[in-house]
């Protein structure tokens, strides 16, 4: 029997392809089989900001067990899932990858900024649609398919700068990270819009330092010091700082500060006052903020209580009413809709005015450019001894 090699060679070659066209489209069959919409998330869970990523992961679930309880979109029940990033946008593409192929049709992006910038440029190829709680990075939003529920360091470090005008101070020191995108987006939008009469000295650290001693320095003659750094090294340089810089002196930080308060087993141990601005007050007594706080403490206790966890949980409800504005506008989003159909719909709904109110604000609203729009204020971690 004569073999007819080309004909197997061609045969063989169309079963690999057919095979590889599967592989690839691994997230599109996937979603055409979904029986819950499927919201994916990537943050840290271990690692030295894990107290953000389990905030984030704790609310975000909270919604999502709600509206489920309330019949869910239409009688479609929602999935959150979440995968671990340790704060490393080394592990985003790994993450990215697995949640779009398990049937990822929605996103609340990533919970901090590095790993945020690798997930905007992977999720613009697929237009995946993300709302994110917390990564704060200027360049978050670059895509049309990016929103923030943050503010935008920029937005944070501009609205610092005006808090700060209105303290009638000739000089403040500033400690910051120069090589974090987060801190240094901050401080240069901070120094922007900083009335230029008002002197700064300025102290940086770099990478994992644990020694600020050099900075403290620097600083101890200040009597209020603005820190848009994260709660790790603020907590060391807060307990190195005591005896150098002065009792009555004033720390002030962005978002980042949340959760420093669980760095001390005793806060008091920091004479100075600590505060922050912030968008969700955790000692609020009424409201939504309060009984989120109350849902969130009875079910997780007070730990990982910070507005990382609250902003996620408006992040999952802002979605879902959009979805149920859209339907209601005549959209059609029933449960195995692509993740690019459903990016488009939701486009329309966040860039063409759609507003919500939630634990972090009211009637909270978005530009054009991603960017939110609600209230800011000062909150005041721990008072002065």
């Amino acid at each position: 029997m004569k073999t007819n090699f080309k004909k197997m060679f061609a045969v063989a070659l169309a079963l690999i392809m057919v095979l590889s066209l599967a592989a690839c489209s691994g997230g599109v069959k996937y979603t055409e089989n979904n029986t819950e919409f499927v919201i994916g998330v990537s943050g840290p869970l271990t690692g030295g900001a894990a107290v953000y990523g389990t905030a984030v992961q704790n609310s975000a679930q909270m919604a999502v067990d709600e509206i489920n309880a309330a019949g869910g979109l239409n009688g479609v029940m929602f999935k959150l899932v979440m995968t671990d990033d340790a704060h490393d946008a080394t592990k985003v593409a790994a993450n990215y990858a697995s949640m779009f192929e398990g049937g990822m049709q929605v996103s609340l992006g990533t919970v901090t900024t590095g790993p945020g910038l690798e997930f905007s440029k992977l999720s613009v190829e697929d237009n995946v649609f993300f709302l994110t709680p917390s990564a704060s990075g200027d360049k978050i939003p670059e895509y049309d398919n990016g929103y923030q529920m943050c503010f935008a360091d920029g937005n944070q470090g501009k609205v610092a700068a005006e808090y700060v005008n209105t303290l009638g101070l000739s000089e403040i020191g500033v400690f910051y990270k120069s090589d974090d995108a987060y801190s240094n987006g901050i401080f240069e939008q901070f120094k922007e819009n900083l009335d230029p009469s008002i002197a700064t000295v300025e102290a940086v650290f770099t990478g994992d330092a644990s020694d600020f001693s050099a900075q403290i320095s620097t600083l101890k003659d200040c009597t209020f010091i603005f820190m848009p750094i994260y709660y790790q090294p603020a907590s060391i340089f807060l307990t190195q700082a005591k005896g150098i810089i002065a009792d009555d002196a004033v720390y002030y930080g962005c978002d980042g500060f949340d959760g420093l308060a669980g760095q001390f087993e005793d806060f008091s141990v920091i004479p100075q006052e600590v505060s922050m601005l912030s968008h969700f007050d955790s000692n609020a007594t009424e409201g939504m903020a309060a009984e989120y706080i109350a849902k969130y403490t009875e079910a997780f206790g007070t730990e990982t209580l910070n507005q990382f966890g609250a902003s996620a949980y408006d992040c999952v409800y802002a979605i879902y009413y959009a979805m149920q504005a859209a339907i209601e506008a005549g959209e059609t989003i029933d449960v195995t809709i692509s993740a690019s159909d459903l990016c488009d719909i939701l486009k329309e709904q966040f860039g063409g005015g759609f507003s919500y109110s939630g634990v972090t604000g009211n009637d909270i609203t978005w530009d054009e450019n991603g960017y939110v729009a609600k209230g800011a204020v000062k909150y005041t971690l721990k008072e002065a001894n």
